[in-house]
């Protein structure tokens, strides 16, 4: 056997590089025309930008000092923001000193307070703040930092044992702030690429959730169940054109218990059925109706006897009925959970006050140990909605249960401002006479579907029949001076 000498491997490479060459130049001849044409273009193309000059120096003049310096006084930058008139109500303040309890005092006089979401009268409640008051001894103000970084305190795990004991839940999660409650819940599920189908008269805590999650947003038409099934209908048919992108879709239905812009109820029972026909999620939120519907006061689930795990996820804050602060979530294990990890209030806020978290268990005590209070609370809101009808120039807008009403406007002015201006003459005429109601505010410019002005009438356990019927003939004496 011949041993193979020190050239072969150059051999070997120059016989490789003639075979590529040989190859290149077959391919070139069984190239379409067509195509060889379109590559001597593309070459012609790239050789006159190379070669050719892209641009013409200019010839300038300098300026001179001068005229720098007229050009410079002359410009005006854009405002960061637009001008507000010092007569928005942004800018103008109804001023509170001593505690927005049953009598509070709004610029220096003492009222009946109609315009505070204090619905059970917690909120100078002796037992709320002598426990708030010890925590404040043990804790301290404040936590100064989340729940991941030594912001967990025995009292937030022991509120959340509660919430969800009193819920009758698996599980229940707290947030230090009303708002970032659903705000941070929507985003924690629903991702881009998701769908979810909301209520037009959803609030803006629910509205900037839906914005921070990127989803697809399907509005229906406000308590229209008819209009949610053409879009759940609507929604079926794409994906069975799409198969392999609806099985990796997911789909929600938002809805609240009692809508704060309205101050009506959700058809739950029919949001179930569709639930179940449709296989979709469904989140409700309960801010206004938690502490208030229902015999022990659990809310829509409890007032019209759904079972609580026929919804996904159900959220509250405890600024209303509780008189507290911050919010919940409350659902199964593994749906909680997941905030935890992902709820953007719970991970990046400071967590709840202890001081605060005591208050709210304490006020979870007396509405387990009186469940009596809702009784009393739903008797007062019909009473109150009952005396606001027939005022001239003002309609009632929302449930006779509902703690919060609307008076609107009967016939517009035709300009929401002079309308604005108008409710608030009404407020101020009542205010000089001792009885403190509050206009529902709203950022005109950033609301989906802008709720008409309205003046909200709130009702509590605490309001006597005599104090309810002296702030009805207010109103109605303050309608037929103004709406002339």
């Amino acid at each position: 056997m011949t041993s193979a000498g020190p050239c072969d491997p150059e051999l070997k490479m120059a016989a490789g590089q003639q075979w590529v060459l040989v190859e290149m130049v077959q391919a070139f001849y069984e190239a379409p025309a067509y195509h060889l044409i379109l590559e001597g273009i593309l070459i012609l193309w790239i050789i006159r930008l190379l070669f050719s000059k892209t641009y013409k120096l200019q010839e300038r003049s300098d300026l001179t000092e001068k005229e720098k310096e007229e050009l410079i006084e002359e410009w005006q930058p854009e405002p960061l923001v637009p001008p507000v008139s010092k007569d928005h109500p942004s800018q103008n303040y109804d001023v509170v000193t001593g505690p927005p309890s049953h009598k509070i005092i709004v610029n220096g006089k003492e009222c009946i307070n109609f315009g505070s979401f204090n619905f059970l009268g917690l909120l100078d409640n002796e037992r709320v703040k002598q426990k708030a008051l010890a925590s404040l001894r043990k804790y301290g103000v404040g936590t100064c930092g989340p729940r991941g970084f030594y912001g967990t305190f025995d009292v937030h795990l022991e509120l959340e044992e509660r919430l969800a004991k009193f819920m009758r839940t698996e599980e229940a999660i707290i947030y230090s702030y009303g708002f970032a409650t659903i705000a941070s819940a929507i985003p924690a599920y629903s991702k881009r690429g998701d769908i979810v189908f909301v209520d037009e008269a959803s609030c803006f805590s629910i509205q900037k959730g839906l914005q921070a999650s990127r989803s697809f947003i399907k509005y229906f038409k406000h308590n229209d169940m008819e209009d949610l099934e053409r879009l759940l209908k609507e929604q079926e048919l794409e994906d069975q054109k799409n198969p392999r992108k609806a099985r990796v879709t997911r789909r929600f239905i938002v809805v609240e218990g009692l809508y704060m812009n309205t101050a009506d109820i959700c058809p739950l029972p029919e949001l179930v059925k569709l639930k179940y026909k449709y296989k979709v999620r469904i989140f409700l939120e309960e801010s206004m109706s938690f502490g208030v519907l229902g015999e022990h006061g659990r809310g829509v689930t409890e007032h019209f006897g759904v079972n609580i795990d026929d919804i996904d996820l159900i959220s509250a804050n405890m600024e209303n009925a509780v008189a507290s602060i911050g919010g919940f979530c409350c659902g199964r294990s593994f749906v909680i959970d997941h905030q935890r990890l992902s709820g953007q209030g719970y991970c990046f806020s400071a967590s709840l006050p202890p001081m605060l978290a005591s208050a709210a268990i304490e006020a979870l005590n007396i509405m387990e140990e009186d469940p009596e209070i809702f009784t009393v609370l739903r008797e007062k809101c019909k009473h109150v909605h009952k005396t606001l009808q027939g005022i001239p120039g003002l309609k009632v807008v929302g449930e006779a249960f509902a703690p919060a009403l609307h008076l609107q406007l009967e016939n517009s002015t035709g300009s929401r401002e002079s309308d604005v201006r108008t409710l608030r003459s009404i407020i101020d005429y009542c205010l000089d006479r001792q009885i403190a109601l509050t206009q529902a505010r709203y950022l005109d410019k950033e609301e989906r579907f802008l709720p008409p002005p309205s003046i909200r009438v709130v009702a509590t356990v605490e309001q006597t029949e005599e104090e309810i019927e002296k702030a009805a003939s207010c109103i109605r004496e303050a309608a037929l001076t103004i709406l002339k």
